[in-house]
């Protein structure tokens, strides 16, 4: 068991009345449970909170009037991460998969998996094992990408990633799914904070089901998993955005944070999976 304290502070400045919907509010799950949270805004505002998707993250909504605007949520969770050594994750068919995991096999809107799948079954198909094909695509996208801020924007795609070889955090995530999903293996994206993570900021990651359950894997390697704590997950990340609205604003600051107060676990191999569900 580990103690994270997280948190974030955005500030907008409001041309004209705008329509916001946040979702940065952890996740609660029988992995990762909230101690305490506070969510505070300025000027204060009626804030609508609702819970969307499967299990069901939160997003805060509100109607903001011109001038300044900012937004503070902190939080302290406490995360017991569960490890499988691979050799008990047993090969399930793809007849056998449970009907609620069907959806994160079909291409999204930035995880073409249906334009790469000669290339992964090309690339990936030989390894004995779903788990090791999943550790060679994440080790592939590793090897192949260049983690390069600003070399792709809000369009981009997994096919853009792949042809050009650069991306962000979530350019590494769409990647990854869309090479899982090729190979017949439910991925989703997951969005959250990352302990360790340099430059401190929301992070993408990789859920992939394996045997029985949903395990995180992160092809950026710029945090470890154990100290990831989610916000939600969906196809991919034009679920997940942490703020969208419709109006006239500018972000002018955006301060993220994730820090380990708390007994990290003891390192994990590499034959071991992690659940964080």
């Amino acid at each position: 068991m580990s103690t994270i304290e997280l948190g974030c502070r955005l500030v907008y400045h409001v041309e004209f009345e705008t329509s916001f919907i946040f979702q940065i509010t952890v996740l609660e799950s029988r992995h990762q449970i909230i101690e305490q949270e506070s969510l505070s805004f300025q000027p204060d505002s009626t804030v609508q909170m609702a819970r969307i998707g499967n299990p069901g993250h939160r997003i805060h909504r509100l109607l903001v009037q011109p001038g300044w605007f900012n937004i503070h949520y902190s939080a302290t969770v406490s995360s017991k991460p569960a490890y499988t050594p691979a050799a008990r994750l047993a090969p399930r068919s793809h007849s056998e998969l449970p009907a609620e995991v069907l959806p994160f096999l079909n291409p999204s809107r930035y995880c073409e998996s249906d334009r790469l799948e000669q290339f992964a079954w090309k690339t990936f198909g030989q390894p004995a094992t779903e788990h090791e094909r999943v550790l060679a695509v994440i080790d592939w996208v590793y090897r192949h990408l260049s983690y390069a801020p600003g070399s792709t924007g809000p369009s981009s795609t997994a096919c853009d990633v792949f042809l050009q070889r650069s991306g962000v955090c979530r350019d590494f995530a769409h990647l990854t799914i869309a090479l899982c999903r090729a190979l017949g293996l439910p991925a989703r994206y997951v969005a959250g904070y990352a302990v360790d993570l340099v430059p401190p900021d929301f992070h993408g990651f990789v859920e992939v089901f394996l045997d029985d359950d949903w395990y995180l894997f992160d092809a950026t390697r710029l945090a470890p998993v154990d100290g990831f704590v989610r916000i939600g997950i969906g196809r991919d990340a034009a679920d997940l955005s942490f703020a969208t609205f419709v109006g006239n604003s500018n972000m002018n600051q955006l301060y993220v944070w994730a820090n380990e107060t708390g007994d990290r676990p003891k390192a994990i191999d590499s034959s071991m999976a992690i659940s964080l569900g």
